[in-house]
């Protein structure tokens, strides 16, 4: 089981999606997103699940085969 993000984390993530130019990397998408958040913790938790994301469409077939083990 993977770790359960809020829907503040998610929500947030997924309205800078098309803002910026995020990578898979996580200390990439950390330096993108700067000082804008209001503290370290949620900036560090919204990279981290851009990331997620950002894999997820890029490798579609990965994510199909993570579901199917479930």
């Amino acid at each position: 089981m993977g770790r359960i993000k809020s829907t503040m984390i998610k929500r947030t993530a997924t309205q800078l999606m098309p803002s910026f130019e995020f990578s898979e990397s996580f200390e990439e998408n950390k330096k993108i997103l700067g000082s804008t958040m209001p503290s370290k913790s949620i900036r560090n938790k919204i990279a981290g699940y851009i990331a997620r994301l950002a894999r997820q469409q890029k490798h579609p077939k990965m994510r199909a085969e993570n579901e199917g083990t479930e």
